[in-house]
This record gives C-alpha cells, structure tokens and sequence, in this order.
C-alpha cells in the first residue's frame, strides 16, 4: 500500500483551514501535525484532522515525520519559513505573497531548486474556469493577437488584522495583497511575456503616497509596457466605495477580439467569463464559485505523484520584481522582519 505524504500545516485560521481541508478531500495526502499559536483555531483545525499532533510552532512542527508543510502565516514569516522547511527537506505550500520583495521570493526558489522539492505558492485564481478558459483562448489565438488588458481588485473592505497596515510585515499594502493576483493573472494568460516598463501612483487616504516605509497604500494604479508590444493596466484598492463588496475583473483585448472576467453582483466567490467581438459577447466558461481550494488540491496532488521542482517557481520571482518596479523599490533592500511574535519560534 502507497504511503500518503504526512502535511504540516502552518497557522490554521479561515484560509489555512480551508486550503488544509482542500487537500484532505483529494485523498492524496494527509494531515500529520498542525500549528497555530490559538488554541481556538487548533481546536478548529483539528474537526477536519483529528488524528493530526496539535502543537504551537515551526519549531515543533519541524520535529515531526512530514513531507511537506503547508503555510499560512503572516507575510513577514513567509519567506524564512519556507526557508527552512524546505532545508528540512520538505516540500512548501504558502500563502501569497511568497516573499516580500523579489529578493525574499528569489531566495525561496533557490532554495527549492537546491532541495529538489515541490513549491507552491496559493495563487488561486489562476484556477478558476473562467480565467482558464480565456488562458487557453489566447494561446489558440482565439482572440488574435493580444494588445492590451485592464484588471482590477477592489474592495470595500480592508484586512481584518492589523498587520496588514504595517508595511514591514506586509510587505505593502493593496498592491501585494490584491495587485499580486492581478500582476500573476496578466502574465500567466499571456505565456509569460517579459515586462519592460513599470508606471505607478500609489496613494493612501485619498492623497499620494509619501511615507511608503511607515503606510501602505490603500490605492494603486500602474500601467506595464510588455516586450511583445501589449500594454497592461492594473489598478487595485482596499476600502473603495465601490457600491458592493468587490469589483474584480480580468479583461483581454487582442485584434481578433476579447475576453472578459467578472466577478458576479459584487461576490468575491462567483465569477463567469465571456469572450467578445465587437458589440456582441458570449460565455466562455461556465460560473464558477468552487475554486478557492483548486491550488492547494493541485499542489498535494503533485506532491503525491513524486514531483519535486518545478521550473514554473521561477515564474514567482518574475512577478514579484514587478511589485517591486510598482513599488519603485530598489533592487535589493534590507527589510527586517518587525515581528515580535506569531509562528516564527
């Protein structure tokens, strides 16, 4: 009898528990230890995996039989988790944004190159019928040749906890925690086409950004210029009055014609696509809502099947210099990780 890959799961709030619960469904892996400093979350977690060790850190994590781990921890821990799990020999699933900067995200793949081991990073809308279906659209040349696509994320919310408003645990602000999907979905549906120009405004409150050390942002718009030719318009917010919850679109335009995705009356679950040409518009796919757990179902499946590195990691650091040309960061930068405590230990 095959054995499964024995999982770690890494901070087991509202997402970490769905991605573990995602997994379990597969049957191709199982839950052998879970960690979270909350010991209601524990609690919870261990309804869907009651044969699994309950402990409180990486540290105790790492201290038993896994062949993966699995995280969900704030941005800041991202990178030096994974870091170390895969050192460990583990295979990684984490949460976006891998790492902070290009820098953090480069490191992590080096180190998953070096181990020969699976990463994964939950870049879950990749997964959706509707953005695959216009994928595939485009490679066929469906819609000709594609020039340019607008995409947005905004909310009329923010994030729940307060790290996300420090950029030294975060990373930033709506940009890496929203714009990272809409800079990954441009690219991974156009096959990977280099970036060659970066423009950005980045604002918060209402007013342009000024103190991008100590404030993220809470808008952003930038436009990339790519090698091929297209050009690509992103725009992205936290708290924007949008008159309903969200507004999430991912549209492409090429000389053949379009294709768009849409998030359905405000939901930030149900999405239906279309492809267009001229006035007239048609489904592309059908509407989705079952597509959170996709990636993670993807990875332990992989996982399961023997696979260890995969080349597409690399894909990662190519968008994540992109956040930092939006960012108008440096190429390197010292960032120190401003936690004082969570699951790093």
């Amino acid at each position: 009898m095959t054995t499964k890959p024995r999982l770690g799961f890494l901070g087991v709030g509202w997402i970490g528990r769905n991605r573990m619960e995602a997994m379990l469904a597969t049957g191709a892996v199982e839950a052998a230890a879970i960690a979270d400093p909350s010991p209601e979350m524990r609690l919870e977690a261990a309804k869907a995996a009651p044969d699994a060790a309950m402990v409180k850190t990486l540290d105790e994590l790492l201290t038993q039989d896994l062949d993966g781990l699995v995280i969900a921890s704030p941005s800041a821990l991202h990178a030096e988790q994974s870091i170390r799990a895969l050192e460990a020999g583990l295979a990684v699933f984490c949460q976006k944004p891998l790492g902070r900067t290009a820098d953090e995200t480069a490191a992590v793949v080096d180190a998953a190159r070096a181990a020969d081991k699976l990463l994964g990073v939950d870049l879950s809308y990749r997964h959706t019928n509707g953005m695959r279906a216009i994928r595939r659209a485009i490679a066929a040349s469906d819609l000709g040749t594609p020039f340019a696509a607008d995409l947005v994320f905004h909310n009329a919310y923010g994030p729940g906890k307060d790290w996300f408003f420090d950029p030294k645990q975060s990373g930033g602000g709506c940009v890496i925690d929203l714009g990272v999907h809409l800079v990954d979905l441009a690219l991974w549906a156009m096959n990977w086409p280099a970036v060659v120009d970066v423009e950005s405004h980045l604002m918060s409150g209402g007013s342009p950004l000024t103190e991008p050390a100590s404030t993220c942002e809470d808008y952003a718009v930038a436009t990339l210029r790519l090698a091929n030719g297209a050009v690509v318009r992103l725009a992205c917010s936290w708290k924007l009055p949008a008159g309903q919850m969200c507004e999430i679109a991912a549209d492409f335009y090429g000389t053949g014609g379009g294709a768009l995705f849409r998030n359905i009356a405000g939901s930030y679950t149900d999405f239906e696509a279309f492809r267009t040409a001229g006035t007239e518009r048609w489904h592309a796919a059908e509407p989705d809502s079952d597509w959170g757990g996709r990636a993670a179902a993807d990875w332990a499946r992989r996982l399961a099947s023997g696979q260890g590195f995969d080349p597409e990691a690399e894909r990662l650091v190519d968008v994540a210099r992109v956040l930092d040309r939006i960012y108008q960061r440096p190429a390197e930068a010292d960032r120190s990780t401003g936690v004082s405590e969570g699951l790093l230990a």
